[in-house]
């Protein structure tokens, strides 16, 4: 024996490379991110929408996002509302508070955000 065998076997020394490439090949998932970052204008300017999502064949396997503005929450990063799923559970950012929420889909998801970001804007709007 010697090096990265496993032993003999029937007088040929099967090397672990060997086995893990030839015996028993895994297919490696392929792995993508989405990234699209909107820096705002006029009444926001300065702020950012934000929204980055991995795959995984093609699924969805975490996501991130977020209506960042540091002149209206210097809490949690900037972070006015977001949404991610970075530590295990599904869970929503609202000026500093982290809840956690029930997931469906993350085209609902993403929906649901498009929807809820209207009010902080329709605030920030009155006070200017």
């Amino acid at each position: 024996m010697g090096g990265w065998g496993l032993g003999f076997q029937g007088g040929l020394q099967t090397s672990l490379l060997w086995y893990n490439l030839v015996v028993r090949p895994k297919k490696q998932p392929v792995r993508t991110t989405l990234l699209e970052e909107h820096r705002l204008k006029g009444n926001r300017k300065g702020a950012v929408l934000k929204e980055q999502v991995w795959f995984e064949d093609g699924r969805v396997v975490a996501y991130s996002l977020a209506y960042i503005n540091l002149r209206r929450c210097p809490a949690d990063n900037g972070r006015v509302l977001g949404y991610d799923n970075s530590r295990d559970y599904h869970r929503r950012h609202f000026m500093g508070k982290v809840e956690e929420v029930d997931f469906t889909t993350y085209a609902a998801l993403a929906d649901r955000i498009i929807q809820e970001v209207h009010d902080p804007w329709r605030v920030e709007d009155e006070q200017e």
